[in-house]
């Protein structure tokens, strides 16, 4: 194989970092979206603060009480459980490409059962602790 010249490895690496350029622009045309977004929101919204405006408002009901409120520990365990079915979800999409492919079939079958095994003894643990059980 020939040894590469400067030219071509000075070409090589200007392509390379080409590609990495229109990201950047990219990159900063988004930001400037949102910066000439919110500027433009600040400079054209009518700001005419009344007493009745600062007020609290929650659902059209004047709040009563502190603003600190009890919340059952189970709706976090659920928003829990719900967070680690969404992840495993996400990564059955990928498993499902990766499957079909030729040569992977037997080591991605045992990796996915490996991924579920450890989903549902942590799914029978919570059911264990009684935290699946709406009361």
């Amino acid at each position: 194989m020939p040894e590469p010249t400067v030219s071509t490895v000075t070409v090589l690496a200007a392509d390379y970092f080409r590609s990495y350029s229109v990201v950047g622009l990219l990159a900063v045309l988004g930001v400037l979206f949102v910066a000439v977004a919110f500027g433009a929101g600040r400079l054209l919204r009518p700001v005419v603060p009344t007493p009745e405006k600062l007020l609290t408002y929650e659902c059209g009901v004047d709040p009563v009480g502190e603003g600190w409120a009890h919340t059952q520990v189970r709706y976090y365990v659920y928003a829990f459980l719900y967070v680690i079915f969404a992840v495993d979800s996400i990564f059955l999409f990928p498993w499902a490409t990766v499957f079909a492919a030729a040569g992977y079939g037997a080591t991605t079958l045992v990796e996915m059962f490996v991924f579920l095994g450890f989903l549902a003894v942590g799914l029978f643990y919570a059911y264990k602790k009684g935290v699946l059980e709406w009361t």
